[in-house]
């Protein structure tokens, strides 16, 4: 992986992290980092999902896959979020 790649997938991981953190009601514990890399996960997993349904490449803006990546960034902020207050 070149090292445009990774700066892209911090950039996207970052924006689908906090799009992410948007969709969850209230106030998260968690850091921006944590935000970041739950983005990043959510991101290439959600990349997968939609190329594993077949609609990653679609013609224009890949609503379907953006949906998929937020949808797990905010499952996955808000599960992060709920082991951290537990501790």
């Amino acid at each position: 992986m070149e090292i445009s790649g990774i700066i892209s997938a911090i950039i996207i991981g970052l924006v689908i992290g906090v799009l992410g953190r948007l969709v969850v009601p209230g106030r998260q514990h968690i850091g921006v980092l944590w935000t970041i890399v739950v983005g990043i996960v959510a991101a290439l997993l959600g990349s997968a999902i939609a190329a594993g349904f077949g609609v990653a490449d679609t013609k224009g803006p890949d609503w379907i896959e953006w949906f998929i990546q937020i949808a797990l960034a905010a499952v996955g902020i808000a599960a992060l979020d709920r082991s951290r207050v537990r501790r």
